[in-house]
């Protein structure tokens, strides 16, 4: 199993590596300040990346305005009083549990490292399922081997033990306890392969700066760590000139800074990363009512992208944090496993009471069906963009072995998110075929980002095209100055049709529009 294990591991890091170069070589993500060597886990978008980056946001965005009568967005400054993250507790508890192994001197989260591990078992469990379904095949009867297959029940019995140690010590914030888990299962640093750590300790992952020109007039800020406690300041403001009624949500996107320590895995985790958040303000007592609900909505707009319905699922936590009576990650299958791309969180009134209690300012609502006020509930959609822009990658990307042999890479991308929706290709650089197909794009580029190009052969102008994910090409040949058609090919299929000029921006837009994604989520 060992061996077979690491094969799929070593595969899936293959295909990462790939897909990190490829999103280099087609200015999609560049590692930031990179002629200075770069920085550290902060990236850069490039002319592809940031077009989809702004599609995402885009559909994000629509799909909680423009479908939710009761959801307004707003856009709050990133520096804010600092007494702010001493009400939201980040002051005193947003830290994160650090371990050094002292030969490879490399830093570790005590929580990561336990979870892989859990992680691991998980695996052994459906390898040894997924074996005896091989073996028995049609007449296998799953639920029973679970219960009765003594490896099966070993390796449950053993994952078990370690997670409820494991819950335990993170519930009670237990840091001997953490680092007594990762001694007794023997769990080694990836890098050295040794056992030799040092005990576990709390690091605070907010950035300070100082603001003030004098030496005794400065006041110590924060970097928001998140982009929620912008609402939360300004829920009444909105409520009131917006006159809202509850239940209402307000959304947001914007930047937030987190000083990870353990950054990896490209722009999974960073020091700089976007957030699109929805705060949506409910009744007390509605509260779990509303998380069901929300939990359903969000994961039907992941699902409506089409990279695979089996490549998501909900992971509920095990730790609430301290503000929260419910919470469940949406996780997609990344090149490195299942992780969180969003989380929908029961916050309770924690936020708002706390700022009430500690700005001194009333922020109830008076709810006139009950005539009554009260410090409303919230519930909490929270999906990093960075993130979301990984999966849409990782999801799309696809090295395809063709029928005459050659293989090509291609973005599979939702054509409503790619960058380039449509090429326009002359066959050739003569004969007024270059200024046929400038007329084209001239009257396309009001409706779609459009992308001219004449070099080289039409073959590797597809390929170009296949690469950065854009989902229509349109070919100008000899025959389009008579009869005024095209030739367009379709990047999934490989298909090529005829068709009329006039008919191209009706094709084109039908499948292209973000109407369309917003529809599969009502209709779903």
């Amino acid at each position: 199993f060992d061996t077979k294990h690491k094969r799929i591991m070593a595969q899936q890091e293959d295909v990462f590596k790939k897909l990190i170069s490829h999103c280099k070589e087609y200015g999609f993500v560049f590692p930031s300040s990179e002629i200075y060597d770069g920085l550290s886990a902060v990236y850069d978008y490039g002319q592809m990346g940031v077009e989809l980056k702004n599609n995402i946001k885009k559909y994000w965005w629509d799909s909680m305005v423009l479908l939710h009568e009761n959801i307004v967005g707003i856009d709050s400054a990133i520096f804010m009083h600092p007494t702010i993250w001493k009400a939201s507790g980040h002051v005193d508890a947003f830290n994160d549990p650090l371990i050094d192994n002292k030969d490879s001197k490399k830093r570790y989260r005590a929580d990561v490292l336990i979870e892989d591990l859990i992680a691991k078992m998980d695996e052994k469990i459906e390898k040894e399922v997924e074996k005896a379904a091989k073996r028995f095949g049609e007449s296998f009867d799953e639920a029973l081997f679970r219960q009765t297959n003594p490896r099966v029940q070993e390796h449950v019995a053993k994952r078990e033990e370690l997670h409820s140690r494991y819950a335990k010590a993170m519930n009670e914030n237990d840091l001997n306890e953490l680092r007594q888990i990762i001694l007794d299962y023997e769990i080694a640093c990836p890098l050295s392969g040794t056992r030799n750590w040092t005990d576990v300790r709390q690091f605070n992952l907010m950035f300070s700066t100082e603001m003030g020109s004098t030496a005794d007039g400065t006041m110590k800020i924060y970097l928001r760590p998140e982009t929620a406690q912008g609402i939360f300041v300004n829920y009444l403001n909105v409520q009131k000139t917006g006159r809202m009624r509850i239940p209402f949500g307000i959304a947001q996107i914007g930047k937030a800074f987190r000083n990870e320590i353990v950054a990896r895995q490209f722009i999974f985790r960073m020091r700089e990363f976007e957030q699109m958040e929805m705060q949506f303000f409910v009744r007390p007592g509605e509260e779990l009512k509303w998380f069901a609900q929300w939990k359903e909505t969000r994961l039907k707009w992941h699902k409506a992208l089409g990279l695979g319905d089996e490549k998501y699922r909900y992971h509920d936590h095990e730790k609430l944090a301290h503000y929260a009576n419910a919470a469940t990650d949406i996780e997609f299958e990344m090149p490195f496993g299942f992780k969180e791309v969003e989380g929908i969180h029961s916050r309770t009134n924690f936020d708002l009471s706390n700022h009430e209690k500690f700005s001194g300012k009333k922020l109830q609502y008076f709810d006139p069906e009950l005539n009554e006020s009260y410090v409303p509930y919230v519930i909490e959609t929270s999906i990093g963009v960075d993130r979301m822009f990984l999966s849409v990658m990782a999801g799309s990307y696809c090295e395809e072995q063709l029928p005459d042999g050659e293989t090509r890479v291609v973005l599979r991308l939702p054509a409503a998110l790619a960058p380039v929706k449509l090429a326009i290709l002359p066959l050739v650089k003569k004969d007024g075929l270059p200024e046929k197909a400038r007329e084209i794009m001239d009257m396309l580029r009001f409706d779609f980002k459009c992308q001219y190009d004449e070099k080289d052969s039409i073959g590797k102008r597809y390929r170009r095209q296949d690469a950065i994910g854009t989902p229509f090409c349109v070919t100008v040949d000899h025959d389009t100055l008579t009869d005024n058609c095209v030739t367009i090919r379709f990047r999934d299929t490989m298909e090529q049709k005829r068709v009329a000029i006039s008919d191209l921006a009706q094709i084109i837009g039908e499948q292209v529009s973000m109407k369309s994604l917003l529809r599969k989520i009502v209709n779903s």
